[in-house]
């Protein structure tokens, strides 16, 4: 499970947001459009399975009292089940709907404040989509983009060629145009990878936006706290402060566990995510105490995240962890296991 909490974007470039929560919703309509009615996924609250579009943008918009101009309005929430947990679930989007209540439960109760935060206090809309597309700041797309510039000059000179403007061959242009193709690190289906493909496999994730402030539009809710817990003084008067990450990163990994029957491997786990990050070494040490059924389904799940481990080891889990050592020192030592 990867969960990600990213407050509003506001201002002008890629991937940011105006004022309104209208560009985001609009975003999210996307993947409805070219969909027969009875197969669109539709904005989802607490309570309501079906919640229009316009209806979103009307209560986020309407719900940001006393905030200032450059303050988020809202915040957006993406819960990105592994295939393994869409696998165990049927990929069913019921199932992801009553998790995503569930998780909004344990959202609310990891505030700290001065009362008691429930989700009923929490103004917040999801929805589910099946799609991904690749973007233009991840890898594989820039490991692709010198390869895409010389096809995009090569196809311009069979324009010029067919024009009369430039001398040459269209058919051996084309053939080195075949040959950068297949030189290529990342293809789909034998077609260059580009941004705006659609990624392959089962790529359902849920996007939440939940507004800044509670349904009352009273009180200021950010999940974007700097401290888990906090006392500051506000108009001569202590308040507590804070939202605890981690205990709701934790919390929804468990929720998952104890709601579906799921039995999490060791690199799954939050926690362990964490020290992978920080503390490589100490991660592959604990991983040798695993018992060994455990123990290989993780090291496969490593394997296939891009972590070459020799077929037959001697020593598996030392040998994992040099191979880790030599592919962060390459600069692709990234966290994110390949599997979400």
């Amino acid at each position: 499970m990867y969960i990600a909490i990213t407050a509003q974007k506001i201002g002008k470039g890629f991937e940011t947001f105006n004022s309104s929560v209208t560009d985001y919703v609009n975003y999210l309509e996307k993947e409805n459009e070219e969909k027969h009615p009875e197969l669109q996924e539709h904005f989802f609250d607490q309570f309501n399975d079906k919640v229009s579009p316009e209806k979103v943008i009307s209560e986020i918009d309407s719900n940001t009292a006393k905030l200032h101009k450059t303050d988020p309005k809202f915040y957006s929430i993406v819960v990105s089940p592994s295939y393994r947990e869409l696998k165990h679930i049927n990929n069913d989007p019921a199932f992801l709907r009553k998790y995503t209540r569930d998780i909004m439960r344990d959202y609310a109760a990891s505030f700290y404040r001065d009362r008691t935060v429930n989700v009923n206090d929490i103004k917040y809309y999801a929805k589910i989509e099946h799609e991904r597309t690749f973007r233009g700041f991840e890898k594989k797309i820039k490991e692709n983009t010198p390869y895409r510039k010389q096809i995009a000059k090569l196809k311009h000179d069979i324009v010029k060629v067919e024009l009369g403007d430039l001398k040459g061959n269209v058919k051996l242009i084309q053939k080195q145009i075949d040959k950068l193709i297949g030189q290529a690190p990342h293809k789909i289906d034998g077609k260059l990878l580009v941004e705006g493909m659609k990624k392959e496999g089962v790529q359902t994730h849920v996007h939440i936006i939940v507004s800044r402030k509670d349904v009352t539009n009273t009180y200021s809710l950010s999940p974007g706290a700097k401290f888990k817990e906090n006392t500051t003084v506000l108009n001569g008067k202590e308040e507590k402060q804070g939202f605890h990450r981690n205990g709701f990163f934790e919390g929804a990994e468990k929720r998952f566990d104890t709601v579906f029957g799921y039995d999490r491997n060791f690199v799954e786990k939050y926690k362990n995510r964490k020290l992978f990050r920080v503390d490589p070494k100490k991660f592959f040490a604990m991983m040798a105490g695993l018992p060994t059924s455990e123990k290989q389904v993780a090291l496969n799940m490593l394997y296939k995240a891009g972590i070459k481990i020799p077929t037959i080891p001697t020593n598996k889990v030392q040998l994992a962890y040099k191979a880790f050592m030599k592919l962060k020192k390459g600069g692709r030592g990234c966290f994110a296991f390949g599997f979400y």
